[in-house]
């Protein structure tokens, strides 16, 4: 490891968030700031660009844990591990939606704390080096007008365009999400989109492209598509708006 990684404590129990930076600073990583609300922790990420979020999910403030992760999601593709002393239910599928690494659960023992950002670590650095084949290289899908033939469980499986609901961004691949089946694809979304047919699909966020003819409702700040709520960005809406126009 050339550099130390980088790891940002957002918490706001700071007898917590300083026992932490000590373990992780014996630990070898460089602690970028303890900060105790998630306003704060969107505008040192903006200046400090962290390797890890260690975010705990009951925030005071505007904004709590999660609510904080997905912010930072629009513009930010940063592994997160989420603090916790109350993993109820309802908490733990709004966590799971924002794809973190780990969770933790307080109060927590050192190892626990050494496991997961090495965890994290692994699979973060495996994820920005892909597997190639046996043959050498990656297969990309095939992309024509009306399919896309895609890898799946060792064969090639054609996926008809008007059936896939939207593709969403996971780290250096892409999961088409279609009216049966996902796929997980070894391409990023940017390169995704750069292939797939215009006039069909349209990119509305850094994590999600859509189908246009499968969007059920838009709202101000997201759309929704067989019932799942997919965030638009802002800079993006405006074209949304204009190509829903014209189909």
């Amino acid at each position: 490891m050339d550099k130390p990684i980088k790891i940002l404590i957002v918490e706001d129990e700071m007898i917590i968030a300083a026992n932490i930076s000590l373990q992780l600073s014996t630990l070898g990583y460089d602690v970028t700031g303890i900060v105790p609300r998630g306003e704060e922790a969107l505008l040192h990420i903006r200046q400090n660009q962290p390797d890890i979020v260690l975010l705990d999910i009951q925030l005071k403030g505007k904004l709590d844990g999660i609510e904080t992760a997905q912010v930072m999601q629009i513009d930010y593709d940063i592994p997160i591990i989420y603090l916790t002393a109350n993993a109820d239910d309802d908490n733990f599928n709004r966590a799971k939606s924002t794809h973190p690494y780990a969770f933790i659960s307080k109060p927590f023992k050192k190892l626990d704390l050494q496991r997961a950002i090495e965890l994290t670590v692994t699979q973060f650095q495996s994820e920005t080096h892909i597997e190639p084949t046996s043959s050498g290289n990656p297969i990309s899908p095939f992309i024509l007008s009306d399919c896309i033939f895609v890898r799946h469980h060792e064969k090639m499986v054609k996926v008809d365009i008007k059936d896939i609901l939207y593709i969403e961004a996971e780290r250096n691949y892409c999961r088409i999400h279609s009216k049966d089946k996902e796929y997980l694809l070894v391409m990023t979304l940017k390169d995704m989109d750069e292939k797939l047919p215009q006039q069909h699909f349209i990119r509305v966020h850094r994590s999600f492209i859509v189908n246009l003819s499968q969007i059920d409702e838009v709202a101000t700040s997201h759309i929704v598509i067989d019932k799942k709520a997919i965030p638009v960005s802002k800079t993006l809406k405006e074209e949304l708006l204009n190509r829903l126009q014209t189909i």
